[in-house]
């Protein structure tokens, strides 16, 4: 049934905004460290002489888990206003799919649509490295995709709440605010404790043993599906 489910959410989201929203995310990320690189190229390269890729990456990594909370944040709201702003959710539910199916189908493809932005992060990442002339030093394709999908499976618990929040309700004023805030708060919350969530998607990149923290996501963000499924099961629609 989830799949059926998740079939009309691909269709419903065409025209939308939301693959033009999936590109926007990290073609702003490379474009800035484009920009970066651009003004200091002599600077910077000298500095990361050793390890050019591993410089890209550092500077790249700073700004990621902002793009992914917001990123994940607007995706959602983008996904649960196509039913709000339709009125639909009564036919929806009242087709011979069970709720849970059409909230795990509605997470999925929140998922699936972030993780194919990681993606193009990851692939764009190496095509600006070689732009930007560092082709001569071998690409670690392992950092690469750790930089992207690392600090995703990291941001699970957020973008899981975001999306119960969302689906929650009518008006996404308060869901948009909320992501936004946690946004701004996560690139100055390395000074709380290593084990405060929105920290687990920088340290999924940049501590000693990254895949504590992107494990601690998956399960964190699996606990707080839990929830999120039941609460939308019983819920009343408008």
């Amino acid at each position: 049934m989830m799949w059926r489910a998740l079939s009309a959410d691909w269709l419903k989201i065409r025209g939308k905004g939301l693959w033009f929203l999936v590109f926007l995310g990290p073609l702003g990320l490379l474009a800035m460290q484009g920009l970066n690189f651009g003004l200091r190229y002599d600077y910077l390269t000298d500095q990361y002489r050793g390890d050019l890729w591993g410089g890209l990456l550092d500077n790249l990594a700073s700004f990621v888990p902002v793009a992914l909370y917001l990123g994940g944040t607007l995706i959602c709201s983008l996904i649960a206003n196509v039913e709000h702003q339709m009125s639909s959710w009564k036919q929806l539910l009242a087709l011979p799919v069970s709720r849970t199916a059409v909230f795990m189908a509605k997470l999925l493809l929140c998922l699936l649509l972030v993780a194919v932005s990681c993606a193009l992060l990851s692939a764009g990442t190496v095509g600006l490295g070689f732009i930007l002339g560092f082709g001569a030093q071998p690409v670690p394709y392992s950092d690469v995709l750790r930089i992207s999908f690392a600090s995703f499976a990291a941001a699970l618990p957020v973008i899981a709440l975001q999306l119960w929040y969302c689906l929650s309700r009518r008006n996404q004023t308060l869901p948009v605010a909320l992501g936004i805030t946690l946004s701004l708060v996560s690139l100055f919350s390395m000074s709380l404790s290593e084990w405060f969530p929105l920290n687990w998607s920088s340290l999924a990149w940049s501590a000693p043993r990254p895949w504590l923290f992107s494990g601690a996501g998956l399960l964190l963000g699996m606990i707080v599906l839990l929830p999120g499924a039941v609460h939308f099961a019983r819920k009343d629609v408008d």
